[in-house]
């Protein structure tokens, strides 16, 4: 409801109020001058008369506000009352009726439709909180029981040492797994309640983007992964950290899902003031629906790689360009591999 329609209401109660006091006075000149008449002049009884008359006035006027009060604000004020305290309890269920129609809304009409909307939003909040617990603990839970089966294992005596060679391995890999996830976790609670802030300085972009990529040629060459580059010499203000979680995960994730003799293309470029880097794979490739959610965290579209990764990589890149004001986009489809487009505004000055 607009703040006009709102005034008209608030006028039209107190037009109303000054009515009643005006038909109310009124109402004691009128009666003064027959009851003068009656008692012939005689002030006493003319002052016990008008005492009595202003009393049964002053009656109604009360009575009048106090049912008034009673319906139009002791019960939307209970009624609100009651609601916060659902909510407080956890309810988030309640949900509050206007009194009105909406073209006729008041004050506490309008404050119970803000309650409503913000005992869904709460109710969302719950149910993603909720579920993140439970995928957490899901993810925790996984390389635990890895760690504590292998290492168990790995003290009998009856084992070679290739096999247990082979053991710690499998431990170290549960290790960093977890490791990756408390690290991806508090990476993302960070972002979220925004702790962490760009922190642009003088980078050359390109370069940055190299180093990730020979980083990652022994696992390039490991899985028999074809790669190749097309890298624009760009130099731009930019949060290095931020950067590198976008670099890091974008190629990570193409390695993961593109199988052994595969390919994988990187393209940066620099367009009309924006930062566009293209990573391209020929891996298994995703459904619409799938690309719909690959965003979304803990979602793992294809669970035969979810021993691979927690599901985070993606929503925390979605993050990241989000605080740096950019875009992101996939066009995929399944069996022809994947491409994911971020496009960054390239900033000029130390902002």
């Amino acid at each position: 409801m607009n703040k006009k329609r709102q005034t008209m209401i608030t006028m039209t109660g107190y037009i109303g109020f000054f009515l009643l006091t005006a038909a109310i006075i009124m109402a004691g000149v009128l009666i003064y001058s027959p009851v003068a008449q009656a008692s012939g002049g005689n002030e006493a009884v003319i002052a016990g008369v008008m005492l009595a008359v202003i009393v049964v006035l002053a009656f109604i006027c009360t009575l009048v506000d106090f049912l008034r009060r009673k319906y139009t604000v002791d019960k939307p004020v209970q009624e609100i009352l009651d609601g916060v305290k659902r909510m407080a309890s956890g309810d988030f269920s309640a949900k509050l009726s206007p009194s009105h129609s909406y073209e006729n809304y008041n004050s506490f009409d309008l404050i119970k439709d803000h309650i409503n909307t913000l005992a869904e939003e709460l109710s969302e909040t719950e149910i993603f909180r909720n579920d993140f617990i439970a995928n957490v603990s899901h993810e925790i839970k996984t390389p635990l029981s890895v760690i504590r089966n292998y290492a168990c294992a790995i003290q009998k005596e009856d084992i070679s040492d290739d096999v247990k060679k082979q053991y710690a391995q499998v431990l170290t890999q549960a290790a960093d797994r977890l490791s990756a996830l408390v690290t991806n976790i508090l990476s993302l609670n960070k972002l979220e309640n925004q702790k962490i802030l760009p922190r642009p300085e003088k980078l050359d972009v390109s370069e940055l983007l190299r180093e990730r990529i020979v980083q990652l040629e022994d696992t390039f060459e490991k899985k028999d992964l074809d790669f190749d580059c097309d890298i624009d010499d760009i130099t731009a203000y930019a949060d290095a950290g931020l950067l590198e979680i976008v670099w890091n995960n974008l190629l990570s994730n193409a390695i993961k899902f593109t199988p052994a003799g595969g390919e994988i293309f990187i393209s940066l470029k620099e367009e009309d003031r924006f930062i566009t880097l293209s990573v391209k794979d020929t891996g298994c490739g995703m459904s619409a629906e799938t690309g719909e959610h690959i965003f979304d965290k803990f979602y793992q579209g294809d669970t035969s790689h979810s021993s691979e990764g927690n599901g985070l990589g993606l929503a925390l890149v979605k993050k990241v360009v989000d605080i740096l004001g950019g875009e992101i986009g996939v066009e995929s489809s399944p069996g022809k591999g994947s491409t994911f487009t971020v496009k960054l505004r390239k900033a000029e000055t130390n902002a």
